[in-house]
């Protein structure tokens, strides 16, 4: 297994005032209500209430960092309902900088979309991630965007075969293979918990879900002997190790431990 590695999750509640511009809703119509009319036109529709990929707004990116040196827990976070763009941008500007591995839940399928999607909104310059060979003939033969390539891997649609119904979900697998699963919530109440000024708790459970990705990546590389079991072991004694040191601060990581069985 080499290093570095690169385990990102994203949380997004939809983008109200994208929905606003599109439906050309009159300014006296608050943003609930511009909603609450989508949602109801969906349901006369007997559509989903799942807002499109494209106006999924991007509230947090948590991402799990893996490199010779150690483990790192980092959330992107628009604190202040402005700076989605810098947030976005950051995340690809670390890409830029580190050139990982990426490993996702689900990536291929929801994130990495809303991220290109958003980035192109807010006019973000990605040169590396979006790399096929132009500038690096390396990038020709493994590079992100191919669904088979592995410098970003899809763990769930690789394990799933490519194919969309055998899927199985992040929560079920980490509980599966021992790991704590989610806590605190987990994507559908992401919205409301954002409209009670909870931005906190959500960081958290992003980085919570990352978390697992993470474990599940570490199990992954053992399945395909990229780990030892000695070296597996390792790895997984130094997480706990590395959340150990952070449950002082952020008390969600000792929530977590105690979840893992």
């Amino acid at each position: 297994m080499s290093w570095p590695v690169l385990v990102f999750d994203i949380e997004s509640i939809p983008d109200i005032q994208g929905l606003r511009l599109l439906r050309d809703a009159p300014p006296e119509m608050t943003d609930q209500q511009v909603y609450a009319a989508w949602l109801q036109e969906r349901k006369d529709n007997n559509q989903s209430d799942f807002m499109p990929l494209h106006l999924q707004r991007v509230l947090v990116i948590s991402c799990v960092f893996r490199n010779a040196e150690g483990l790192r827990v980092h959330s992107f976070v628009d604190r202040d309902n402005a700076s989605e763009g810098k947030v976005v941008q950051n995340f690809f500007k670390t890409i830029e900088q580190k050139t990982p591995q990426l490993v996702s839940w689900n990536g291929g399928g929801f994130d990495l979309p809303v991220l290109h999607y958003r980035g192109l909104r807010h006019g973000v310059a990605a040169g590396k991630y979006w790399d096929l060979g132009e500038d690096d003939r390396e990038f020709k033969w493994n590079n992100y965007i191919s669904r088979y390539h592995m410098r970003h891997l899809d763990l769930m649609d690789l394990l799933a075969m490519y194919q969309p119904r055998a899927s199985a979900p992040l929560d079920a697998m980490a509980k599966l293979c021992g790991f704590p699963g989610k806590l605190g919530m987990d994507g559908s109440q992401v919205y409301s918990a954002f409209l009670d000024g909870k931005l906190e708790e959500i960081r958290r459970y992003c980085e919570t879900d990352v978390m697992n990705t993470y474990l599940l990546y570490c199990r992954f590389q053992k399945m395909r002997c990229g780990f030892t079991e000695a070296e597996y072991e390792q790895e997984i004694a130094f997480v706990k190790q590395t959340l150990g040191a952070l449950a002082p601060e952020e008390p969600h990581w000792q929530e977590y431990l105690a979840a893992w069985h």
